[in-house]
């Protein structure tokens, strides 16, 4: 199924556009670690990294939207050289010891300007696969394709940013990112498949059908930050843990090997057969997160922390990518990158939360408090999969007999 994943999509597209989403990855704890370093405020630093979560939570639908109404080449270029300008600026300014204000104001721009390459990818993904006349189960292995993707990048991206800050100082890291944006951004938005997707305006589709969407898609969004919520709170949770065990530096290696988990689970997801519908899926794999989840309640040692989080690992990517699945059904095909955009704002939304409140229980009440935080988190999810109703619409715009080029 990943040959011909692999075949629809070409040899370049999936290194452009994993290379393009990378940076994104990188940008949040490399602007955390070069604030810290070059001001010695932590503070200051959490504020510049929360503006910057911020701005890509508010701006990220906005960048889908605009990709929908005008089409995604201009709008990628675009955004990938204003966000590689923005990090650059950052990191000069950083460098300077500017004030806070300006640090928070660059962040946030920062946050505001990222190209959402990876909603994007598989927006286009998904466009390429149904215009070619794929059927259900292809269009899942291309989700699940992307989600690797997406997976990879958010492991390897701070495992660079750790790197570069212990050899060189975290300004490489994010001057690395910048030179990604503008070469790998600017590929992606330029390459052919980004004709796949027609802008809403000369599309068949109705006014009426392009602003619609059903509830059930909402509800969608919310359990996407209810993800992210729990992403918040197992990063405060493993953080305050390995601390209080002595082992501080392990933090980044627990949440690398649950990474890696999901990221492995991810590419077996295209392996379910196609009876198994996406709605049980959903419901299976948020009863998953509640299960897995419910033992870091228990963790004491660093070992049983490394058990623990790496099996809980397997329950994330079934999760992530069946609500895009359902998502990819459910809204009009002219939302469709606005409303993976949304998805994946909610996830960092959500995640900049939680760690913010679930660091503070941390540091009042341990490691457990910041783990009961994620449990809650996958409770809520499960009640939402339980008892939202998902229809998919009829998508005959996403399905001419002509395919697009996928070169």
């Amino acid at each position: 199924m990943y040959r011909d994943t692999l075949s629809l999509l070409g040899p370049a597209l999936p290194v452009v556009s994993f290379l393009g989403r990378l940076p994104t990855a990188m940008c949040q704890l490399g602007s955390l670690l070069l604030v810290a370093e070059t001001s010695g405020s932590l503070a200051t630093a959490g504020l510049t990294g929360g503006a910057l979560a911020a701005g890509q939570t508010v701006a990220g639908p906005l960048v889908g939207r605009l990709a929908d109404r005008h089409g995604q080449r201009g709008i990628v270029l675009a955004a990938s050289l204003a966000n590689a300008v923005a990090v650059t600026a950052l990191v000069l300014t950083a460098l300077a010891d500017a004030a806070t204000g300006a640090l928070m104001a660059l962040g946030a721009l920062a946050g505001a300007t990222v190209p959402q390459v990876g909603p994007l990818a598989r927006t286009r993904s998904v466009a390429l696969a149904r215009r070619s006349g794929a059927d259900d189960r292809l269009v899942g292995a291309v989700l699940s394709f992307e989600g690797t993707l997406d997976e990879v990048s958010f492991v390897l991206g701070p495992a660079l940013v750790g790197l570069a800050a212990a050899l060189a100082h975290p300004a490489a890291a994010l001057l690395l990112a910048a030179l990604l944006l503008a070469g790998c951004g600017t590929a992606f938005a330029l390459h052919p498949t980004a004709r796949a997707l027609a802008p809403a305006a000369t599309t068949r589709t109705s006014a009426a059908e392009r602003t619609r969407l059903p509830g059930s898609a909402y509800a969608l969004r919310g359990t996407m930050v209810l993800q992210g919520a729990m992403f918040g709170a197992s990063q405060a949770g493993i953080t305050a843990l390995t601390e209080q065990l002595g082992a501080p530096a392990q933090a980044g290696l627990v949440y690398a090997a649950m990474g890696v988990m999901s990221a492995a689970v991810g590419l077996s997801m295209a392996a379910v057969p196609a009876r198994v519908g996406l709605t049980t899926r959903w419901r299976a794999a948020t009863a998953g997160l509640v299960v897995l989840s419910a033992p870091l309640l228990l963790v004491d040692s660093l070992g049983a922390l490394y058990a623990v989080v790496v099996v809980l690992g397997a329950a994330y990517a079934p999760h992530l990518i069946t609500v895009f699945g359902l998502t990819e059904r459910t809204v009009p095909a002219a939302r469709l990158a606005e409303s993976m955009a949304f998805l994946t704002s909610g996830i960092v939304g959500g995640q900049a939360l939680a760690l913010a409140v679930s660091g503070r229980l941390a540091e009042g009440h341990g490691a457990p408090a910041a783990f009961a935080v994620a449990v809650g988190a996958a409770v809520a999810c499960a009640v939402l999969s339980w008892t939202v109703r998902v229809v998919s619409p009829v998508r005959e715009e996403l399905r001419p007999a002509s395919a697009a080029p996928s070169g």
